[in-house]
This record gives structure tokens, sequence and C-alpha cells, in this order.
């Protein structure tokens, strides 16, 4: 009787293990936390928001967007670092979280290529340097000249310390010879309240965030930092065009999971989001919102990002920024 008891249970433990590898094995079976490491209204925030329902659908399964700001981007990159790498956290991996982020930052809880996995890059845009409507300059060199008039005198707003467009102006700032003062905000959204109501003079952000603006008049853009002049703002003229030679920043968005995530799940992902990305009306949205589409496989999209790593950790050391 009881070596009957003992295959009884045997036989019921081998069922339960059963259904949980049944399971486990179909995946997605559970909502997938996309997080995104901007405020609302900065450029992950807006093409996490454009591209997660279109997965959600293919998957089967709800995309959750958290966004969790801070640090350049790099608070929500931790908060993914530590997730736990089964295929259901989503992270916003973007040019300050993976290739900035590192490059400033001594201790940072997560390393940038070993604990992420790409699933694929999505966009890029150049930065936007804009004003207030009532400071007298009307392009770059105008800009320049008041601030050699007026040394530490002006002010700039960025989304955060260690974020690509806050990293544009310094290195601006640098090949100018002008001196303007840094504030940082906790996002996007509230520098440009603050540049509207002329609380700030200045700011620099990703085109996608400033582009209403600039088309409805409630901020002058005066230039953006991209090679060639951006095709949702051709009137606006690069930093090359307005007097500094080769200046070239562009700023990317792709999407990453944990590493050690199992082979099945990052089949799935990289699929899903590949198949969003062929779409036309994905891919108008993205362009509507103001970014170039910047598609990379996976493979591609990991060894462009480590490129982007040695660049800024170059231009890092050029500025003379200290990591933190």
């Amino acid at each position: 009787m009881r070596s009957l008891c003992f295959v009884a249970v045997m036989a019921l433990l081998a069922g339960f293990v059963g259904e949980a590898a049944a399971a486990a094995s179909q995946y997605p079976n559970r909502p997938i936390r996309y997080i995104v490491a901007t405020g609302p209204g900065g450029a992950s925030d807006l093409i996490g928001r454009t591209i997660a329902p279109a997965m959600s659908e293919i998957l089967g399964v709800q995309i959750v967007v958290d966004n969790r700001a801070g640090a350049g981007n790099t608070v929500g990159a931790e908060i993914a670092a530590r997730a736990a790498p089964d295929g259901y956290t989503l992270l916003s991996c973007n040019i300050a979280s993976l290739a900035i982020g590192p490059a400033l930052y001594r201790n940072l809880s997560y390393d940038a290529e070993r604990d992420f996995e790409p699933l694929g890059l999505v966009a890029s845009n150049p930065n936007t340097f804009s004003v207030n409507p009532s400071i007298q300059a009307s392009n770059l060199a105008q800009l320049i000249a008041l601030a050699k008039a007026n040394p530490g005198k002006l002010n700039y707003a960025s989304g955060g310390v260690g974020t690509s467009p806050q990293l544009s102006m310094e290195l601006f700032k640098m090949q100018a010879g002008i001196d303007l003062v840094h504030v940082p905000y906790k996002g996007v959204g509230p520098a440009q309240l603050d540049l509207m109501a002329g609380r700030v003079q200045a700011m620099t952000s990703t085109v996608p965030s400033v582009l209403s603006l600039a088309r409805q008049g409630k901020v002058r853009a005066l230039a953006v930092t991209s090679r060639t002049r951006d095709a949702q703002l051709p009137e606006v003229p690069t930093v090359a065009e307005s007097g500094i030679p080769d200046f070239e920043v562009v700023s990317w968005q792709g999407v990453c999971t944990n590493a050690g995530a199992p082979q099945q799940a990052l089949r799935r992902l990289r699929s899903a989001l590949a198949t969003v990305l062929a779409q036309a009306d994905t891919q108008k949205r993205i362009m509507d919102l103001g970014f170039q589409l910047h598609v990379m496989s996976a493979q591609k999209a990991a060894a462009f990002m480590k490129a982007e790593r040695v660049r800024w950790a170059k231009a890092v050391r050029e500025l003379g920024i200290a990591q933190q």
C-alpha cells in the first residue's frame, strides 16, 4: 500500500512538472513589461508607445509601458538589468543608457554589453538646439554671439544629465568657445514647459520631442545635430552648416531584453519586432513622429551599440568630463 501511494504521489508530481514545463514553453503566457528609461514625451517613450501595441497583437499578450526616468536613462536600465532573464522584461535601450551612460558613470550596477540582449535597432534622430522665441537669436551664429557677449549668463535645459541632447550641447559649447549653464530636468516635458515660459533661454532635445512646438512657433529651432538637414524640419540648418564644421550627433533607439533569456523567447520577441517594423503603418507612424527609420537585426545592432560605446567613451574624455 505504501509503495502504491508513493507511486501515485510521484505520478502526480510528474504531472505538475509536465504542466509547468508546458506552460513555460508556451511563451509568452503573461503580460510583458516594457521599461522606458525616459519620462512621457521623450524619444524612447514615443517609440515604445508606438511599437508596444503592435507587438502585443502579434505576441497575444499585453505589453505594459513602464516609464522609469532618471540619471541619463540609466535608472530604467538598472531596473531592467535586475529583472529575471525570462523574456518578460523589455528595455528601451538607447544611446544614453547603453553608450553614453557607461562612459559617464563609474559605478553603474549593470554592464551595457554583458547584461542585455538586443532585439534590434528601431530608429534614429538628430537633436535640436532651440530657444525661447523672445531670445534675440534667429540662428546659431547669433546665439554664439549672444553667449560670448554674456558669458555664463545664458542657460540651457535638457531632459537630464548624460543624455545625448545634453552632450550634444556640451560638444557644441566646447567647439564654439561659449559658456552656457546647464539646467537638467527629470524629463523633456518639464524642461519644455520652462523653455516656453522663458525660465530657461535654450534647450537641447530630440527632433521628435520638439517637432510640434517648433511647428507651432512656441519655440524657435536653430539647428539640428545631424550631418544633413532633417526631413521633418527642412528649414532648420545643421550645426555644421551654421559654422561648426564636421559636427554630428545622432541619437538612436532600440529594444533589448535581459541577457540569459530563453532562446524561444528571444526568437519570438525578435520575430515580433521585425514584423512590426516591416509594417507600412508602423513605419509611417515612426516617421510622422520625427524619427528616421534605422532598422537593424539583433546581431548588427549589438555590433553597432558596441562601436557607439567606444565612440562616446572617447567623446567624454575629450570633453574632460570626470566619471561620476
